[in-house]
């Protein structure tokens, strides 16, 4: 545990120095940026060594690994985001645990998450995903809504009980007019947070940037990054 403690160590400080230097570089203060450590097909012994270097957000995209994960964790002080798409039968055990989720991205979602949001008594921050890769489905490949979808969506979710519209989230799309151009989507999505806080001022998080993108995201303005690979290593694959 020791040797793996190091390797985490030296791999939080790497990614710390990185996005330090976006700021710096962006005229932005380090406490304008959250770091979430993206924590997925790694244990739980790996999130409580986090928890010990002062990591403060931790997330994760797949209920059934996130569920027992943040059972295991719950007597330590993190705030817990989900990521991934989410299928409504997910819904009641996110809420469990989750404090923020980045992936709202239709109605049926936002009522779901209202639903079992009052009944656990709790209110779940909510962040729209934003899809830029959007066909006419309106929906992204990897989940989110078309930015003319925005408005609409944040409406719902600001008017349902037991959620807290927190802002917007995006992944650099794949495909697309903005495809290998994450500063253009991350900008675009900066500017959609400027259209959504005239309505709702509180919106105010902006979610984008990942490990190979990072610097991107700050540079635009994003106060959320989530880091997994550059922090915990290069996933095993999934069978």
């Amino acid at each position: 545990m020791t040797d793996r403690k190091d390797e985490l160590a030296a791999n939080l400080a790497k990614v710390e120095r990185r996005i330090a230097a976006a700021c710096a570089a962006a005229g932005r203060r380090r406490e304008e940026v959250t770091l979430i450590v993206v924590t997925k097909t790694y244990p739980a012994e790996d999130v409580r060594v986090l928890a010990e270097l002062g990591v403060r957000h931790v997330a994760e995209n797949r209920d059934q690994e996130a569920a027992p994960k943040a059972a295991a964790c719950s007597d330590l002080p993190l705030t817990w985001h989900f990521v991934g798409q989410l299928q409504t039968n997910k819904v009641r055990s996110v809420i469990g645990y989750a404090d923020h989720v980045h992936s709202v991205d239709r109605s049926r979602l936002v009522a779901a998450l209202s639903k079992e949001a009052v009944r656990a008594g709790r209110e779940v921050g909510c962040l729209i995903q934003v899809a830029f890769d959007a066909g006419e489905s309106g929906r992204g490949e990897r989940g989110g809504v078309s930015p003319e979808g925005i408005e609409e969506l944040a409406a719902q979710v600001a008017e349902a009980p037991g959620l807290r519209l927190d802002g917007l989230m995006t992944v650099a799309p794949l495909t697309g007019a903005y495809a290998g151009r994450p500063r253009a989507a991350f900008d675009r999505l900066m500017d959609l947070s400027t259209d959504l806080r005239r309505a709702h001022p509180a919106a105010t998080m902006v979610s984008a940037g990942m490990s190979a993108d990072l610097e991107q995201a700050v540079a635009a303005g994003a106060t959320h990054v989530r880091v997994g690979t550059a922090v915990l290593g290069v996933r095993p694959r999934l069978g």
